[in-house]
């Protein structure tokens, strides 16, 4: 199928978006700060994980929430076949900003979280079956195991991976979520590299009768405007944070895109979102090989994520949310050239390749089983 419409007139209706949620959530952002002040709802500073200095005000994740599901409402209004997907999606998002919020507020053991999560999964998966999640699975899993798989095992795969990709994202922003500015950034960064291979793909028209290309569109474009007004009070030095109210509500946001992107039939573009979304992924995937190592549970908390690494090794915060920055940038662009140059089986081979010179250079620096705290800052004096 040829090209149908151009970028132009995919957005020329939808854009709009964006600039909603970026307005509700630069206005609600620091009267959410005020009331998190005025209810002492703060991060106290500790000796280990958390150096800031002074108490900071939680809740900015409510802000996004509020302006990305604004979008995300204006959207089924627009495109009354997607009601039930754009329904599941809100419900979805509520039942992960509350289970992070009571996170924030209370404290939540891993497990409490992690129920919380395969909740908000189940309900997502509920809306994309309605949009035939089942039967592009079905095809998915054919193609990549060579032969014919039935629906009722489909449904199962697809909702299994829901919840596997859920919980994966939803901590992996977690853990990224270590330094001003950070993981509100490089997971707008990425809503913008997803936005450009939706958009590419709604040039095609696969889902233009139902309206689910611009819909995947407008969710993108909801989630940076907002995090971009929330951005104003987070970059260094932060006057509010995220916490797991917004830190889960961007891993959220990024599963719920992911398998969007399954519809398409082919692991193809599956794979481009992993690349966009590698350097939460990559940072994980260290954190988790590091406590494995030191035989703790992988959900211990650490001053060992690559950031905290760079900071102990001289570089200040600002320089290391830049290079964050860039690196995501780079992932972005490097998904959305693979998703549409490379076929996906050579595609795999890139990503692996780059994965493990990643890790020899990573090994090399001494980054995979860091050195105290103290050992890197005297290295970096010499």
């Amino acid at each position: 199928m040829g090209i149908m419409f151009s970028p132009t007139q995919v957005l020329s209706d939808i854009w709009p978006t964006a600039l909603i949620a970026y307005g509700i959530s630069v206005v609600l952002t620091p009267i959410v700060r005020f009331l998190a002040y005025r209810y002492k709802i703060v991060d106290r500073p500790d000796d280990l994980l958390k150096p800031h200095g002074r108490p900071v005000a939680y809740l900015g994740g409510v802000a996004i929430c509020v302006g990305y599901l604004a979008s995300v409402i204006i959207g089924m209004m627009w495109y009354p076949h997607l009601r039930l997907l754009g329904g599941a999606i809100c419900a979805s998002t509520i039942v992960i900003v509350l289970t992070g919020l009571l996170d924030d507020l209370k404290g939540l053991k891993p497990r409490e979280k992690v129920f919380g999560q395969v909740i908000a999964a189940g309900i997502l998966f509920i809306g994309l079956c309605a949009i035939g999640i089942h039967i592009s699975a079905a095809r998915m899993f054919e193609i990549i195991f060579h032969f014919s798989i039935p629906n009722w095992v489909a449904i199962i795969l697809s909702g299994g991976l829901t919840v596997i990709i859920v919980i994966a994202t939803c901590n992996a922003t977690n853990l990224l979520d270590g330094l001003d500015g950070l993981c509100g950034g490089v997971t707008g960064i990425i809503s913008i590299g997803f936005a450009g291979l939706m958009i590419y793909l709604a040039c095609y028209g696969h889902h233009a009768e139902s309206g689910l290309d611009k819909f995947r569109v407008i969710l993108c474009l909801a989630m940076a405007g907002a995090v971009l007004g929330f951005l104003h009070y987070n970059v260094p030095p932060a006057s509010i944070f995220l916490g797991d109210t917004g830190s889960m509500l961007l891993g959220f946001f990024v599963a719920t895109m992911m398998m969007l992107f399954t519809l398409e039939g082919t692991a193809r573009w599956f794979l481009a979102a992993c690349v966009i979304f590698g350097l939460p992924i990559i940072d994980t995937g260290l954190a988790v090989m590091r406590r494995l190592s030191a035989r703790v549970s992988i959900f211990a908390g650490d001053r060992s994520h690559l950031y905290d690494q760079l900071v102990d090794r001289g570089m200040s915060v600002k320089k290391v949310v830049g290079l964050f920055y860039f690196l995501a940038l780079l992932a972005a662009g490097l998904g959305f050239l693979q998703a549409i140059f490379l076929r996906g089986r050579y595609a795999l081979l890139l990503d692996v390749g780059i994965l493990i010179l990643i890790g020899i250079i990573f090994a090399k620096k001494g980054m995979i089983h860091p050195q105290s705290r103290a050992k890197m800052r005297n290295l970096s004096k010499e």
